[in-house]
């Protein structure tokens, strides 16, 4: 089984979707011959040719319009956009027209398409190419949501993404693409999209992540049951819009605390959604209140960009208040 960073197994995914189905299409801003920013799609085009992975002018609303209309029409495209943050002039094309597709048409259509893009931080890309708007994607109905956080994840759950008939907004942690490895199986598999994961058991306290914030969140509860005897249980949700609130609402009545960890800032930020679902289904489970460590109320900062995010001191010292309360 080979071993592959995000990236690789982006790519591995892609070429193996293409070569099942001749209707997956790639398109965005130098996914042909350049390979992509970061080279998800490198070698797609020498080996699809040109009417299946082209590049497009600089114009997200156009790319991603270009995108409706091919999905409409029985294509399966995965349009890329080159970060998260360059995705604003396509908003009304993703959540007034692709999202509401379905719906408008009272199921005679649907818009099967994946939007990919990098997002968050953690490469000093500052206010323009470090942000994390995913909550305003979780608060469009019609749309799903997927953030993967290791190369097994990333490829299982690409493949069901480009599968699946509904939109989907594919947000890939750039921090993680070339940070983390791990092995992948050759050939198609599928990672159910709305179902989470247990990436460490524990029984004293949940912490409920996603993406990149994973990894800091496992540094943070192997550190506190080192040194604090905290037995921590860290939910990886994989997938955002629909979550996996069961495996949620299981692991918070078992330990009877609850973290919410994301890079995205605190106000409005899906925390806030997470801790008012676990409330109304958990409360009387609770022995503290739900905390939340986040990103700040700010844009997001070049120079003081570890500050910003989460990290593992901020994540241990909400584990200690938790447990002390």
């Amino acid at each position: 089984m080979p071993t592959f960073n995000i990236i690789q197994a982006v790519n591995d995914a892609l070429r193996t979707e293409m070569k099942c189905d001749d209707r997956v299409i790639i398109l965005g801003e130098d996914v042909g011959k350049f390979g992509g920013v970061f080279r998800a799609t490198q070698g797609l085009l020498t080996e699809f040719g040109p009417d299946r992975v082209f590049d497009t002018p600089l114009a997200e609303n156009g790319i991603v319009g270009s995108a409706i209309g091919m999905a409409l029409y029985g294509l399966r495209p995965v349009p890329e956009i080159q970060f998260v943050d360059f995705i604003y002039p396509a908003f009304d094309q993703i959540v007034n027209e692709a999202a509401k597709m379905r719906y408008r048409s009272g199921g005679q259509y649907t818009c099967p398409m994946v939007i990919r893009a990098p997002c968050g931080g953690g490469i000093r890309g500052g206010h323009y190419h470090s942000q994390s708007p995913e909550a305003y994607f979780i608060h469009t109905a019609g749309l799903k949501v997927v953030m993967p956080s290791n190369p097994y994840d990333a490829k299982g759950l690409l493949i069901a993404s480009i599968r699946d008939n509904n939109p989907i907004i594919f947000l890939e942690p750039k921090r993680l693409y070339r940070a983390v490895k791990g092995e992948v199986p050759e050939g198609e598999y599928i990672i159910e999209l709305g179902k989470a994961t247990v990436a460490r058991a524990g029984k004293d306290i949940t912490i409920v992540t996603y993406g990149a914030m994973v990894h800091v969140t496992l540094e943070a509860a192997e550190k506190a049951a080192q040194e604090n005897q905290i037995s921590v249980e860290v939910i990886d949700l994989r997938t955002l819009l629909p979550y996996d609130i069961d495996t949620v609402i299981a692991s918070v009545k078992k330990t009877g605390r609850a973290v919410i960890v994301h890079e995205a800032p605190r106000t409005c930020g899906f925390g806030a959604e997470l801790a008012a679902t676990i409330s109304e289904r958990a409360f009387l489970h609770l022995q503290a209140p739900i905390l939340r460590v986040t990103g700040f109320d700010t844009p997001v900062p070049y120079v003081f960009e570890p500050e910003y995010l989460p990290n593992e001191k901020r994540i241990r010292k909400a584990l200690r208040d938790s447990m002390n309360f």
